[in-house]
């Protein structure tokens, strides 16, 4: 499966000591990842291979509270991107669990 869309970075403010940074999967894509047949694994967390522009990785995307999953933007992305607290950000997304 694979999917594509717009976003905005935000920084999880749940601990002072390190800066996370995040885009959400919208809520109908998250929903369709969701039904995919698949083993649990550790958080409920689902192998991705990532691309921001230029830059791919394989990640994991993670659910959150609010029932949308989450893509987790290391440093080394956001600053080839660009990718500032706030802005807009475009993914692509492969799931490659199921």
């Amino acid at each position: 499966m694979i999917i594509e869309f717009d976003g905005d970075v935000f920084r999880w403010d749940a601990r002072d000591d390190a800066a996370w940074f995040f885009t959400s999967v919208p809520e109908e894509l998250s929903a369709e990842i969701r039904e995919i047949p698949r083993p649990y694994r550790g958080f409920g967390s689902v192998r991705v291979q990532a691309r921001i522009g230029g830059s791919e990785w394989r990640t994991s995307i993670f659910p959150s509270s609010s029932g949308e999953y989450v893509l987790p933007l290391k440093k080394a992305v956001r600053t080839a991107e660009r990718l500032v607290d706030g802005g807009p950000v475009s993914v692509r997304l492969e799931v490659l669990d199921g």
